[in-house]
């Protein structure tokens, strides 16, 4: 959408009324609305049409999809009427699920989560992934990119090498994004928007740092000024 900063804000709000207010804020600055979990567990589909309003904003639907194949295939299905632009798989899932998705919800971006911007190298020595970081993030990009996923989600830090194993065509989303000076809270692997968007990221996920703001419509407006100040938003 041009002229909005490529920001997805995570709507990772206590109720739909907060949620839809955040919304209503921040959608003439941002391309993108996040929900996650959490909030769509609490309130079902009536949460995109809620937060979505009369605009033309982008839905992110981060239900980070985890299961079997016929199961994954299953959930696709069942949210692609409410036409969301995204929908997060777990790579992790293997190439079938993934490829399950994209069938199922051929209208969405099968984006394929590689590996959460919460865990660092002892975590993922815990859960038995072969480290470092990095190498399995370039691993599952290329699993689910070959799959049939046309985005993905990863750090920062891995956005570079992810792009020169899959290519220009997909789209690279980043969380674990903050404004300098801001709280990580329980980020592990962390950039601020500049940094995320020269490595070469296309869309920036961020939450607290504005929706934490006593004015979330001033805090989104204020890190899109500042991409257009770092010339990579222009219009």
């Amino acid at each position: 959408m041009a002229g909005l900063a490529p920001i997805a804000v995570a709507l990772d709000a206590p109720d739909l009324e907060t949620a839809a207010r955040w919304a209503g804020l921040v959608t003439p600055h941002v391309s993108t609305l996040k929900i996650g979990l959490e909030l769509y567990l609490r309130y079902g589909p009536e949460v995109v049409a809620s937060v979505r309003g009369a605009s033309a904003v982008h839905v992110f639907l981060d239900l980070k999809l985890h299961d079997i194949p016929a199961t994954v295939a299953a959930a696709a299905r069942a949210v692609a009427r409410l036409r969301p632009a995204m929908l997060t798989v777990h790579a992790a899932a293997g190439a079938a699920a993934i490829q399950a998705a994209a069938q199922a919800a051929p209208g969405a971006r099968i984006v394929a989560v590689t590996v959460l911007t919460s865990l660092g190298e002892a975590d993922l020595d815990r859960i038995g992934l072969a480290g470092p970081a990095s190498a399995a993030v370039r691993r599952l990009a290329v699993l689910a990119v070959e799959a049939g996923a046309t985005g993905l989600v990863c750090s920062p830090q891995e956005v570079a090498d992810v792009r020169s194993e899959v290519g220009e065509d997909i789209m690279l989303i980043t969380p674990g994004v903050r404004p300098a000076g801001a709280d990580v809270n329980d980020q592990a692997r962390v950039a601020t928007p500049e940094e995320a968007l020269r490595a070469g990221a296309d869309l920036l996920v961020i939450g607290r740092p504005i929706t934490g703001a006593a004015d979330p419509g001033a805090a989104a407006a204020a890190i899109a000024a500042s991409l257009r100040r770092a010339e990579y938003l222009r219009g």
